[in-house]
C-alpha cells in the first residue's frame, strides 16, 4: 500500500469524521436568534404571551431565543407537578437557570413577628420543606420570603428578634439543600404596614441570621420608593445581596420608561462581577405584541454599557 496515500485517505476520514460531531454538537445546542446579554436577566410568564402563546412552554422557547437565560415565576409552588416537571425539563434543554419563587409570604398577618411558639415554627419548618422539594423538581436555587406585617402592639425590638430566630429555623431547612431564601423588602405606597421595607434592615437581619441560606432580594423598584440611594446601597449590602428584581418608577414597567437610570445602575452590578440573576419583576408600558418589544428594546439599551 501506498504510505502517503494511506495517511492522506486517514486525514482526510478524520476531519470527516470530526465535522460530523462538531455539526451534531451544534444540533444540540438551543438555538438562539438575538445575541445574549452581558447580565442574567429573567422575564416571567406572561410577560411575553403574545410572542409565545398561552403555554408556559412556548413562552420559555421565545425567551431562550430572545437571548434570556433565566426565568423566574412567583406561583412556581402553586403549579401542579406535571407542568412543574415539564418546565424543568424544557428549561434545561433551553439551557435556562431558574430564578425565584414564592415560598412564604406574610401579606396580610403579623404571625412570623409576633410568634415564636413550637407550633408555629413546626408550620414554618413544614412550608420550608415544600419549598426544598418544588426547588428540587424545578432546579432553583432561591426562594424569597416576605416576613409579615408589622404588628402596632408590640415594640419593633422585640418583633425583630422573633423575626430572626423564625428565620433561623426556616433557614436550617434549607441549607442541607443549598436552597436560599432571598427577604424582600417591600415599598410602603403598594403594600403599606409591611415589616420589612428597606434594605439596612434586611441587612441586619441576615447578619443576625448568620445563614448561607438567608440573604436579601433587592428589588429596585421598592427600594426607590423607599429610600433612593440604590448604588451606594447596594454597595453597602453587597455581601448579603443574592438576587436583585428591576421594575421602573413611577409605574413599575419596564426600564427607560420611568426615573431610575437602569443602564448606568447595570454597568456598576457589571463591575462588580455580578452573576446572579435580575428578575423582570415588572409590567409591560403598552399592550400587545408592542408592548413585549418595548421590553426587549428596553433591555437591549440598558444591557449596552
Amino acid at each position: 500500500m501506498d504510505r502517503s496515500r494511506f495517511l492522506s485517505g486517514s486525514l482526510l476520514t478524520g476531519l470527516m469524521s470530526a465535522s460530523v460531531i462538531s455539526a451534531k454538537a451544534q444540533e444540540s445546542k438551543p438555538k438562539t436568534t438575538h445575541a445574549s446579554f452581558r447580565l442574567n436577566y429573567a422575564p416571567h410568564f406572561g410577560m411575553f404571551k403574545h410572542h409565545g402563546g398561552k403555554d408556559p412552554i412556548g413562552q420559555l422557547e421565545f425567551m431562550a431565543d430572545q437571548g434570556f437565560a433565566a426565568m423566574e415565576d412567583n406561583g412556581m409552588m402553586g403549579r401542579e407537578i406535571p407542568l412543574q416537571n415539564n418546565i424543568s425539563k424544557k428549561m434545561d434543554k433551553l439551557n435556562m437557570t431558574m430564578g425565584v419563587f414564592v415560598a412564604y409570604s406574610g401579606f396580610g398577618n403579623t404571625d412570623m413577628v409576633t410568634l415564636n411558639t413550637k407550633d408555629f415554627q413546626e408550620g414554618l419548618i413544614r412550608q420550608m420543606k415544600q419549598a426544598v422539594e418544588v426547588a428540587k423538581r424545578v432546579n432553583a436555587k432561591w426562594c424569597t420570603v416576605v416576613p409579615a406585617q408589622i404588628n402596632m402592639n408590640l415594640d419593633y425590638n422585640y418583633q425583630m428578634a422573633k423575626v430572626i430566630e423564625n428565620l433561623k429555623v426556616m433557614a436550617a431547612v434549607c441549607e442541607p439543600s443549598g436552597l436560599i431564601m432571598v427577604l424582600e423588602p417591600l415599598n410602603w405606597l403598594n403594600h403599606p404596614g409591611l415589616f420589612l421595607t428597606k434594605i439596612p434592615q434586611a441587612y441586619q437581619i441576615c447578619k443576625a441570621v448568620g445563614s448561607p441560606s438567608c440573604k436579601i432580594l433587592n428589588d429596585l423598584y421598592h427600594q426607590q420608593i423607599t429610600e433612593g440611594n440604590l448604588i451606594p446601597n447596594i454597595d453597602m449590602a453587597w455581601d448579603e445581596i443574592a438576587y436583585f428584581q428591576v421594575g421602573d418608577n413611577p409605574g413599575r414597567n419596564e426600564p427607560t420608561t420611568g426615573e431610575i437610570n437602569y443602564q448606568t445602575i447595570f454597568k456598576h452590578m457589571h463591575s462588580k462581577g455580578y452573576k446572579g440573576i435580575i428578575g423582570m419583576e415588572h409590567g409591560n408600558s403598552r399592550p400587545g405584541k408592542e408592548g413585549e418589544k418595548s421590553v426587549l428594546a428596553a433591555y437591549r439599551h440598558c444591557d449596552t454599557f
